[in-house]
């Protein structure tokens, strides 16, 4: 899978004049979380969701990463902190209710960047960026998705990929 990630980052890059900025966003959706309390609306991952974050990990071991943003939740959080350690990075916090917004963009261009949200978050957040509705909110068992947004220019590519 490692493979297969680079080889689409460097496909995007390739396809691009290399003097222009490449800006990459690489998002997923937290991993499983505890359903035991339906009241409960900021639950921790399961074993299994903690699991999957460290797979989530070491698929994006060999990205260097600039950025690992989140939403302010223990399950967006919990995800994204295995890739954060490994790469040596804090988790900075975004607004699901600000997607892509003038400030995000500005912070991020240039860079490359995981972003972890949520089922109803994340397509839109993805939509957001390529500047159409092209991705519906993901099922709610969705957690091995993987979009990856590249921006050069003008130019903006976008690839889902599913990593169970």
């Amino acid at each position: 899978m490692k493979k297969l990630l680079l080889i689409l980052a460097l496909v995007f890059c390739v396809s691009t004049s290399y003097a222009q900025e490449i800006t990459t966003y690489y998002l997923i959706r937290h991993a499983e979380k505890q359903r035991t309390d339906p009241n409960n609306h900021d639950p921790e991952l399961t074993k299994e969701g903690h699991e999957r974050a460290e797979k989530w990990a070491q698929i994006l071991q060999d990205i260097p990463l600039d950025a690992v943003y989140s939403t302010d939740y223990k399950r967006t959080i919990s995800t994204a902190q295995p890739t954060a350690d490994d790469q040596s990075l804090e988790i900075k916090s975004y607004n699901p209710r600000a997607l892509f917004s003038p400030a995000f963009q500005k912070e991020t261009a240039g860079k490359t960047v995981l972003v972890v949200g949520h089922s109803n978050t994340t397509p839109v957040f993805v939509n957001k960026i390529i500047g159409k509705e092209k991705y519906p909110h993901m099922d709610d068992g969705d957690n091995g998705s993987l979009y990856i947004v590249t921006i050069v220019g003008k130019a903006v590519t976008d690839v889902v990929l599913r990593m169970d």
